[in-house]
């Protein structure tokens, strides 16, 4: 960050303070002249990365009151800058200072306007400047900074006049409403440093408070600043030593009343931490610049441009480290998720190692089977595809009995259901079907026996007849049929006979089936 240093620019010289958190350093003086100047400049070589203000107290001043009509933005600058350079042509040193809108309907804005003149006065200094690149924030008068010490100071907004010492001259400034109105510089005749004072003899300061103010409010009186025979309050900043020559100097009248203000409590209350050891005044005026500085002043572009270059810099520096610090936050942030997230790790996995040896201990717990796993492991599987098929013979009765409704010659002596391979109830003989084959290893069948009861008077013809119609009720029911035993022996060696058979071979004709399916999906 770059040290503020602070220059106050004198009739008689120029001097040199550091600035640093309230507390103000005096490092150097220059004369007005060819050696100042060039000790100047080195001076501001060697403080190439300060950051300057300068403050001008000077004689040399110019205040002019105009209304102007109501605008904004560029149309108000270049109206301001107009009347600038019609009331102050011979100087570039210029300012505006706004003191508010007339209360009427046109709402004009009233403005203060402010020059230092004598640009050849400054020219020496400035060009030191320009020659150091050195980094100027402005150049400010004073008296545009008693108004904010007015305010430091909760002084009344009523017309008023503040004096002041400082250097070898006063300063006299006349306020209203809490804004500058007008402000003259006078000299003091005894140059001597001494006394309390700090400036000449005590009794003569005293004195030129007296004078300067009574002439001052004649002045205003004649300008019609003020009202005649209006009583106005002269403040006068003083160290506590020189009150009773004041007071004794400065008599109250109708027309002018004095209030004495300790310049070691005035220099309190605006924060500044060194107190002034005598009654001038400069200290207080360079800290109220250095922490509150107004935003009038008279320095061109062209002397700030350095300033500019240092502020974008400082704005880039800070985006930087602003970026900087919200990335470390961000790695911070991570880190500590990513810690947390290994320690939760390390959690669940001893949870997990934990849960392991505690199902381990279980099952050695358990009594030992005596199948292998892969054994144990298919019976379970099949066991639980059987118990999520649920199949049951329901479906073969229902069929077998639909079929046995439409064929009253078939009677049913026994069922034999099984599922999965082998031949359930398969009856061997010579009656066996020769297309017979072994039931579907993932379905289901059911082995059927029983008999034909026909008429005596029945052919042969009508029993066949009788068990086909059965068999092709079944099979029309979605069944696979197979012939295990037919109710007449029907091989190609064997004799058929007639219906003149003997009563003992018409006894019921038994036959044997297996009807089958596929596993349901």
């Amino acid at each position: 960050m770059r040290t503020q240093r602070l220059l106050y620019l004198g009739t008689h010289q120029m001097t040199a303070y550091r600035w640093r958190r309230g507390a103000l350093a005096r490092e150097a003086a220059f004369p007005p002249t060819a050696v100042g100047w060039g000790q100047f400049a080195r001076y501001l070589a060697q403080n190439a990365k300060s950051r300057f203000s300068l403050l001008a107290d000077v004689a040399e001043e110019g205040f002019q009151l105009e209304t102007i009509p109501y605008l904004r933005g560029a149309d108000r600058q270049r109206v301001i800058e107009r009347k600038l350079a019609q009331t102050f042509f011979d100087t570039p040193l210029r300012a505006a200072i706004s003191l508010g809108h007339e209360k009427n309907r046109r709402k004009d804005e009233r403005l203060l306007l402010a020059a230092l003149g004598n640009p050849a006065f400054f020219q020496p200094w400035l060009d030191g400047v320009r020659a150091t690149d050195t980094a100027l924030c402005g150049i400010f008068s004073l008296p545009l900074i008693t108004p904010l010490l007015l305010k430091k100071l909760r002084i009344p907004p009523h017309p008023c006049l503040l004096l002041s010492v400082q250097e070898q001259s006063l300063r006299q400034s006349f306020f209203d409403q809490g804004e500058l109105r007008f402000s003259r510089l006078t000299a003091l005749q005894q140059s001597g440093v001494g006394g309390v004072g700090g400036v000449g003899g005590i009794g003569g300061i005293a004195q030129a408070f007296a004078t300067e103010s009574a002439k001052l409010q004649q002045y205003l009186a004649s300008q019609r600043l003020i009202g005649r025979g209006q009583a106005v309050t002269a403040h006068i900043l003083a160290h506590p030593g020189a009150f009773e020559a004041i007071q004794d100097s400065c008599a109250d009248t109708p027309a002018l009343a004095f209030k004495l203000l300790d310049i070691g409590e005035c220099a309190r209350r605006v924060g500044l931490k060194t107190a002034p050891q005598d009654s001038r005044a400069e200290p207080l005026f360079l800290h109220l610049l250095a922490a509150d500085p107004p935003g009038a002043q008279f320095a061109g572009e062209d002397l700030r441009h350095v300033f500019h270059i240092a502020q974008l810099r400082s704005l880039l520096r800070g985006a930087g480290v602003l970026a900087l610090g919200a990335c470390l936050l961000l790695s911070g942030k991570y880190l500590f998720d990513a810690h947390r997230v290994a320690r939760d790790l390390d959690t669940l996995r001893g949870e997990a190692a934990l849960a392991r040896r505690q199902y381990g201990e279980i099952l050695g717990s358990f009594p030992s089977v005596p199948v292998d796993d892969e054994t144990l492991k298919r019976v379970i599987d099949h066991y639980l595809a059987e118990e999520k098929r649920g199949a049951t013979p329901a479906a073969f009765y229902r069929e077998i009995s639909q079929a046995l409704e439409a064929e009253a010659a078939i009677e049913i002596d026994r069922l034999e259901w099984k599922i999965g391979g082998g031949e359930p109830g398969a009856a061997g003989g010579d009656g066996m079907a020769a297309d017979a084959r072994p039931p579907p290893e993932d379905g289901e069948s059911m082995a059927v026996h029983g008999r034909l009861r026909l008429p005596a008077q029945a052919s042969t013809r009508q029993w066949l007849a009788a068990f086909n119609r059965f068999v092709d009720a079944l099979r029309a029911a979605g069944l696979r049929v197979e012939i295990l035993q037919q109710p007449f022996d029907i091989a190609s060696g064997a004799s058929l006979r007639g219906g003149d058979a003997s009563a003992e071979e018409e006894k019921p004709r038994e036959f044997a089936l297996r009807v089958s399916r596929e596993a349901a999906p």
